[in-house]
């Protein structure tokens, strides 16, 4: 088998994962009510889902927003109200809690468990498909347009998300992680492409990574290194700081998308001033960029179809 039926097998796989969850939820005719609220996804692990709905809700978009390594996903549902007032949105925060979901299985995705490779069903971006299946189910919206928006290990998570199993999500914003996926096989996963199985990281996964609409949202000010800062001598090698990653990141993945003459829908915002907080980089006017780009009305009603996934290899630093 070649590496180029080996992805696309790995494409069709998802696409069927995410049509059975959709299809395996139970039917649930009530909608989330207006305000905040919370409710239990219950399989195949219960997780706590913390949601918002803006009164006067209109079938606007949904925004998945994912907390960092403190798993304070109520606090972020409440940073993210904001976003769901101007946005018409409906938001929901899933917690992934440390007890179950240490970083093998949040910033890196649950791929691997004690570095054996688990099945797609499994991995930590499948609860995701199956909340928005959910989500779309009990707003009676199967074509309901989603976004991903994610800060600190919720970056980390998604970042990684978008090269291996974005979904048909509209747009994902990683803001402010402390390490990136580079597209270079001259880096360990999760920091490049190289450690990985084969077919997995050659240029048919270069190209579909770059192809994928991820947006890199990044404060100015996050420059001094916080809490859970990752200090490894491979992520120093991606800058000194977080912004000075993103930068790096975007500015390598730009190079070869136009050496190769490749799509690449990748999108770089940054917020002046800001550090490293996830209530002001969701507060500020940069995010409607960061999610919906120069023209957010006609965004709101795009629904790309687009599933990929792969298998990641490696331990980045919590974040």
């Amino acid at each position: 088998m070649n590496s180029l039926t080996l992805i696309v097998g790995t494409i069709l796989s998802v696409q069927s994962l995410a049509a059975k969850s959709f299809d395996s939820q139970p039917t649930v005719v009530k909608s989330i009510p207006v305000g905040s609220a919370q409710f239990t996804m219950p399989t195949p692990d219960p997780i706590t889902v913390f949601t918002y709905k803006p009164a006067g809700f209109n079938n606007g978009p949904l925004l998945v927003v994912f907390h960092g390594v403190d798993r304070n996903a109520e606090e972020y549902r409440n940073h993210a109200i904001c976003m769901a007032e101007k946005f018409k949105a409906i938001v929901v925060a899933p917690r992934f809690d440390a007890a179950r979901f240490k970083s093998e299985r949040y910033q890196q995705g649950g791929v691997l468990c004690n570095g054996k490779l688990q099945p797609q069903d499994q991995w930590t971006y499948a609860i995701v498909l199956r909340l928005v299946n959910l989500m779309r189910t009990r707003e009676g919206r199967p074509d309901m347009s989603y976004y991903l928006i994610g800060h600190s290990a919720g970056g980390q998570f998604l970042a990684r998300m978008a090269a291996f199993m974005p979904g048909d999500a509209c747009r994902i914003v990683a803001s402010n992680p402390s390490s990136y996926l580079f597209p270079t096989r001259d880096l360990p996963f999760g920091y490049g492409f190289a450690n990985l199985p084969p077919g997995l990281n050659n240029d048919d996964v270069m190209r579909n990574y770059l192809a994928t609409p991820l947006t890199f949202y990044l404060g100015t000010g996050d420059t001094t290194p916080a809490a859970h800062f990752d200090d490894s001598p491979i992520a120093m090698k991606q800058g000194a700081s977080r912004v000075e990653r993103g930068r790096a990141c975007f500015a390598m993945a730009r190079k070869l998308a136009a050496k190769r003459k490749w799509v690449f829908n990748w999108r770089k915002i940054e917020t002046r001033g800001v550090g490293h907080s996830a209530s002001r980089m969701f507060a500020a006017k940069e995010v409607e960029y960061a999610l919906f780009g120069t023209t957010p009305q006609l965004s709101l009603s795009h629904k790309p179809t687009r599933s990929r996934a792969g298998h990641p290899h490696g331990k980045p630093k919590r974040d």
